[in-house]
């Protein structure tokens, strides 16, 4: 046995099961966490360093990241990225826990039936969807415009499903009694379901933005002008025919991390609530 301390400064029991568990994950971090060490590392470098056996350049090329927004429109892929994952992430909560809403709470014909075909959309890859989904933003007048980029990625059945597994652990006593009072549904869910669901809530929210952040496929078809292109998108001009910009591209790719970094440290307490809830029963 080996001892610690917990929370409150008390020294306690660590097994040697509890130990292994804890090599086995700071060796897991450790894993994970070299790629993001060296993609640091080379935006600092010089080009003839990016493959160099030291990890520490030897001249600091800090200049990396002003030439990322003098070389290309690095700026305007970053608002555009911003206001697309933004712009996915909130329609897709309101959607996701309205639907998720209805799923669980309300009573409709053929309600389980509707919730069923909703789910088999999950076992639909999303390339098979590109064809039709661009006929229809193009026939539309969408192409190349924000709602064209954020209104095919809302849609997510897992958002949905999710929502509905959530909005199942409400009591229904409580939606009873609010309905006693006179409260109606809009407001029984504005003023009561979602003040309770704020861990899902942001569990689907940190889900819809780094999807929606790290989306390559559709931006880059559903965009024709410079003027509307994402970070994912953006970066590939770092690459031509016959080399690639490795150190600025390290560069472009170190700050294109740190928004789904700022949101997932903004919201992580609420995240891990949503993830855990549920796994311990009373």
């Amino acid at each position: 046995m080996y001892h610690g301390k917990d929370s409150e400064g008390n020294r306690r029991r660590v097994s040697r099961g509890d130990l292994a568990v804890y090599v086995f994950l700071g060796i897991g971090i450790i894993i994970n966490l070299i790629p993001l060490l060296w993609m640091i590392s080379a935006s600092l470098k010089a080009p003839n360093e990016i493959f160099a056996a030291n990890w520490l350049p030897d001249d600091w090329q800090f200049a990396n990241y002003a030439k990322v927004f003098s070389l290309i429109p690095f700026g305007r892929f970053y608002l555009n990225s911003v206001l697309v994952a933004f712009g996915v992430t909130a329609v897709t909560v309101v959607l996701s826990s309205t639907a998720g809403y209805a799923f669980a709470k309300l009573p409709f014909p053929g309600r389980r039936v509707l919730f069923v075909v909703f789910l088999s959309t999950l076992m639909v890859p999303f390339h098979v969807n590109i064809i039709p989904l661009y006929k229809i933003v193009t026939a539309l007048g969408w192409l190349d415009t924000y709602a064209g980029l954020i209104l095919p990625q809302v849609a997510l059945g897992f958002a949905v499903f999710l929502m509905r597994q959530f909005m199942l652990s409400v009591p229904d006593d409580i939606l009873d009694a609010a309905k006693v009072d006179g409260s109606s549904a809009l407001r029984t869910f504005w003023r009561i379901v979602l003040p309770i669901q704020r861990p899902a809530l942001a569990t689907v929210g940190i889900f819809s933005f780094t999807t929606a952040w790290n989306n390559l496929l559709w931006p880059l078809i559903a965009s024709t002008s410079p003027g509307m292109r994402t970070l994912p998108v953006g970066l590939g001009l770092f690459s031509t025919s016959t080399s690639v910009d490795w150190s600025l591209l390290m560069a472009g790719s170190t700050l294109t991390i740190l928004p789904v970094l700022m949101v997932f440290f903004l919201l992580q307490k609420q995240f891990i609530r949503g993830l855990t809830s549920g796994a311990v029963k009373e």
